[in-house]
């Protein structure tokens, strides 16, 4: 043996060949699905406008959940650009439910502008409720 591979004295490079195309996929799936957990606990945590956040932890078959969804979507739209309302369904974020520890629907996880928690509204509320809560936190300006 004189060190060389393959009859050359360079290395032959083929493709890694994972049980034909399908390995390929499957790596290139799993890759994907990194990136999206990663975005995904960005998105869950932060607003990447460096904004407070709201997140409402609801389910699609509750109607006291709805309830307090119309009054979030109130406080968005009468208050836009000052906090991120973001509302999560068990149905489709149960990974969030567990991450933060959320046991009961509708509950809201008021989160400042590094992504910390500092208030839990555990239940329904209103939407005067939530004008006071937020004119509480110094998050909205008339």
């Amino acid at each position: 043996m004189d060190g060389r591979v393959n009859g050359s004295w360079g290395w032959n490079l083929r493709p890694l060949r994972l049980n034909g195309n399908r390995g390929w996929i499957f790596t290139l799936l799993a890759l994907v699905l990194l990136v999206l957990l990663a975005l995904s606990l960005a998105w869950g945590q932060k607003s990447a406008a460096g904004k407070p956040v709201i997140l409402e932890f609801s389910r699609l078959a509750c109607p006291v959940c709805a309830k307090v969804e119309v009054a979030l979507k109130e406080v968005q739209t009468r208050y836009h650009g000052q906090m991120e309302v973001r509302i999560l369904h068990i149905d489709q974020e149960e990974r969030l439910f567990k991450e933060y520890g959320i046991s009961f629907v509708p509950t809201q996880v008021f989160l400042d502008a590094d992504g910390k928690e500092v208030l839990r509204n555990e239940g329904p509320i209103s939407l005067e409720q939530l004008i006071r809560k937020l004119k509480e936190l110094h998050w909205i300006q008339e």
